[in-house]
């Protein structure tokens, strides 16, 4: 086991530093301390510049929570990484404080205080997602030991399966609505943020959906263009490691031209950061932190008392504009991989997170839309009903198979219809008013049938077609009282028509 490094006195003063690569052994410096900063290691920190060891009591355990957050910082792995696995430790620490098992070390860690471990983390953290992130990062805190040989005594049965984590709870989306979004774009809401850098970050939250540890650390040459002159913002994705292109307009272009102004003529002309900040410390100008932006959008949004549509303060965070944004790009029936690329998914499972609420947004159109039969008879359907899901489950089958012109086949997608093109006298039928203008053209076209049939004596396609034809004026006539109480649905309707 790796011997502890020898705490220097609190009397010795921190060596003057004007910048990350000074020093000849910024870790044996570091080291040895209870609280890393991240700056004084070289290393360009996002949202937390320092990481914790003071709240790990254990010598032998604090050690080895030491060298594992170093070998992952040198990795490359960020600071953030490194924070959760030492808070992972220092709850092991925190449950043997609670426990009478005698571990006096890593031989002492078997299979019954790992359960009891276990146990612990349900009792203080069960339903929050720290709950899985502590098993998972002590997970790695094992393995990691025993892979690289830090200590020889850890009994093989120190292990947790894949069955000890907690079944992961399906989040529903956070997208704010278009109420709350509607007060927070407001551009005098916007203009009362006193900071440009938090204003300019706001925009780009909402109209970018950028993480906000990305978004703090954009550098002033953060546009880009394509071969048609069109303008891209160009960032690091920190999470996935990779560059990333967002495309943008030209009124956020001059926000950030602007920005950049205004950041070399505050005194840190030589700085290649977009969101500086003014204080220069012992380790050099750095960003303004994610958490400084945070506790400044709380602020505002209560300063300008944003509610949502039953009048409670809205809860706003970061995050929250970037599920915003996909939210409302695949509601406006963008395809899920744009959305996929626009945000810079690693997978389509995190971008159809975002297509379950699309899909509950048409569902509610569907259920509010009056829709009526082939006989013109209003098709009634109990959004709470017991069959409620199965029945949209199958509407949007048929939306997807048996899509016509003019309306819904509301017939199982296991049965096949005996009926070709006879959808206006068929009991499965279902249409409501988005379909008026394609009724109106039909029914000039079943007039016009049936004007000739007769004319050239064929009684029988005359009579086929009359049914047609009534059929096509009940339904006008019931969607028309429908478009007539709601003047809204029919200005959608003309607009679709193109009049």
């Amino acid at each position: 086991m790796t011997t502890l490094h020898p705490v220097p006195s609190r009397n010795v003063p921190l060596p003057v530093r004007t910048g990350p690569s000074l020093g000849a052994a910024p870790w044996e410096t570091e080291f040895p301390k209870d609280v890393w900063h991240a700056r004084a290691l070289g290393i360009a920190a996002r949202s937390q510049v320092t990481v914790h060891f003071d709240n790990i009591t254990r010598p032998w355990l604090k050690q080895l929570a030491k060298r594992w957050a170093r070998w992952r910082l040198t990795t490359g792995l960020t600071v953030e990484s490194a924070v959760l696995g030492t808070k992972a430790v220092e709850s092991f620490n925190a449950f043997l404080d609670s426990t009478r098992i005698p571990v006096t070390g890593t031989a002492d860690i078997d299979r019954e205080v790992i359960e009891g471990f276990l146990a612990y983390l349900h009792t203080h953290s069960a339903g929050a997602p720290s709950h899985r992130i502590r098993i998972g990062q002590f997970n790695t805190f094992l393995l990691t030991m025993r892979r690289h040989g830090w200590v020889t005594d850890l009994p093989s049965t120190a292990q947790i399966y894949t069955e000890d984590y907690p079944k992961e709870t399906v989040r529903q989306p956070r997208a704010l609505s278009e109420h709350v979004m509607a007060q927070l774009e407001n551009p005098e809401n916007l203009a009362k943020m006193a900071s440009p850098h938090h204003r300019l970050i706001t925009v780009i939250l909402i109209r970018c959906g950028l993480r906000i540890s990305d978004a703090v650390a954009l550098t002033q040459n953060c546009i880009t263009r394509d071969k048609d002159g069109a303008p891209y913002l160009r960032y690091l994705n920190h999470k996935m490691k990779r560059e990333a292109l967002v495309p943008i307009d030209e009124e956020l272009e001059r926000a950030i031209a602007e920005q950049i102004s205004y950041v070399n003529g505050t005194g840190n002309s030589g700085t290649r950061l977009l969101f500086a900040h003014d204080r220069v410390d012992v380790y050099g100008a750095g960003h303004i932190s994610a958490s400084s932006y945070t506790n400044a959008l709380r602020s505002w949004v209560r300063e300008c008392n944003v509610t949502d549509e039953n009048g409670t303060p809205a809860v706003v965070s970061p995050h929250r504009f970037r599920h915003t944004l996909g939210t409302r790009l695949i509601n406006l029936d963008v395809p899920q991989e744009v959305v996929r690329r626009i945000l810079d998914h690693d997978s389509h499972q995190m971008t159809a997170h975002y297509a379950r609420l699309s899909d509950t947004t048409i569902r509610r159109h569907w259920e509010a839309a009056r829709k009526v039969n082939a006989s013109g008879s209003v098709v009634e359907l109990d959004p709470d009903g017991p069959l409620a899901e199965a029945a949209w489950s199958k509407q949007r089958l048929g939306r997807a198979t048996q899509a016509l012109p003019n309306g819904y086949c509301s017939l199982p997608v296991q049965k096949t219809c005996p009926h070709a093109n006879a959808c206006l006298t068929c009991p499965m039928f279902i249409t409501t008013a988005d379909f008026l203008p394609q009724h109106r053209e039909h029914r000039t076209q079943v007039v016009q049938i049936i004007s000739a049939a007769e004319a050239r004596g064929q009684q029988r396609l005359a009579e086929m077609n009359a049914r047609v034809l009534g059929n096509l004026d009940r339904i006008i006539q019931t969607l028309d009282n429908e478009t007539h109480a709601n003047p809204d649905h029919l200005h959608e309707e003309n607009n679709r028509a193109g009049r």
